[in-house]
């Protein structure tokens, strides 16, 4: 069925059959499903639930635990993770606690399949039915490949965490690239969904071009990002609790013994400390773009403002909170809808007069 549906999709539409309209309704729904898995993958990770399923079971693992005994088996093989040893300890969390973290891995990694499903069937039957237009079929077949992909990588992330390894957390290279790769997929959703959407008002209608502007800002937007999954990946939201300031100061104590490099990718507090400062480039950039696109599209403009607006508030509260779990979802939350109201702004930068 996929191979065949692979093929179908690499056809062009018969004239009249193609809908557009219809499969950027589609792939928002999609869109939207991405951004509350970034929301239910920033709970999972500030509740330290990433590891309480030590395996990835495609299939069998739809269903949680149906019995005690079961219950007690996964408890089990969590307590042989490093994070259970020397975090938690043999009388640090009952079976109870377990339960609720085991819950938000297990809601995260659902979520994951409901987007493959959510995405798949719909592109079979748009596919068997020719309603893909001329030059999408590859993009689509893409993004597909990018959820499979995105699925691989949750578990490449979970599996630094368990096994023979005495991380207490998952890498947190890792879980940027997992993360950053569903802020991607979220992008090229939106930007897919707005080319089809001007395909459905204009049949002429060619696919927005990657403008220096938008390229410029989403670069700069990326570095941000990619601080801050490293940020949560290493609780260096912890580093410090007061703001402008860093402990009393305005630079960090950072460790520079390791070396520069190891200082730039490891050092909590340098990465606090840039995650804070390089914010300011990202809202300089973003403002730029906004007042690109701010007459030939009003509403991506607003929205890039209040996204990043919000976020940024929302960062400041967070480290003030001493790193409260729903101020700090929020805030990733926001990031995700940055993300898609910049992807936006980006391809309005780049359509043709």
């Amino acid at each position: 069925m996929a191979t065949s549906a692979s093929s179908s999709l690499l056809q062009s539409a018969p004239r009249g059959r193609a809908r557009p309209r219809a499969i950027a309704r589609w792939l928002e729904l999609v869109a939207v499903l991405v951004v509350l898995i970034v929301v239910v993958g920033g709970i999972t990770r500030l509740t330290e639930s990433g590891l309480s399923i030590t395996e990835w079971n495609v299939v069998s693992g739809i269903l949680p635990p149906l019995s005690e005994a079961a219950w007690q088996a996964e408890f089990a093989k969590y307590q042989t993770t490093a994070e259970f040893r020397y975090e938690s300890g043999p009388a640090g969390m009952d079976l109870a606690a377990f339960k609720f973290i085991f819950f938000w891995e297990w809601f995260h990694r659902i979520l994951g399949r409901v987007i493959g499903l959510a995405f798949l069937v719909p592109l079979v039957v748009f596919a068997l039915r020719r309603a893909v237009p001329l030059g999408y079929g590859w993009r689509l077949t893409a993004i597909f490949a990018l959820i499979c992909g995105q699925g691989a990588l949750g578990w490449y992330m979970v599996s630094s965490g368990v096994g023979e390894t005495d991380l207490t957390d998952v890498s947190h290279f890792r879980l940027s690239a997992h993360l950053l790769t569903a802020l991607f997929l979220l992008a090229g959703l939106v930007w897919t969904a707005r080319d089809l959407r001007q395909l459905a008002r204009d049949p002429a209608a060619r696919p927005a071009r990657l403008t220096p502007a938008a390229a410029v800002a989403g670069c700069v937007l990326f570095i941000q990002l990619l601080l801050g999954a490293w940020v949560a990946g290493l609780n260096a939201g912890h580093a410090a609790y007061d703001w402008p300031l860093m402990n009393g100061q305005f630079l960090p104590q950072a460790d520079w013994s390791k070396g520069a490099l190891w200082a730039f990718t490891n050092d909590p507090f340098l990465l606090q400390f840039l995650h804070r400062w390089w914010a300011w480039v990202a809202v300089a950039a973003l403002v730029w773009l906004a007042r690109v696109v701010r007459r030939k599209d009003r509403f991506a403009s607003v929205a890039v403002h209040t996204a990043f607006g919000t976020m940024v508030l929302l960062g400041i509260a967070t480290v003030m909170s001493e790193v409260s779990l729903w101020i700090a979802v929020s805030h990733q939350l926001f990031g995700a809808l940055t993300v898609a109201a910049t992807a936006r702004a980006m391809h309005s930068a780049g359509v043709a007069e």
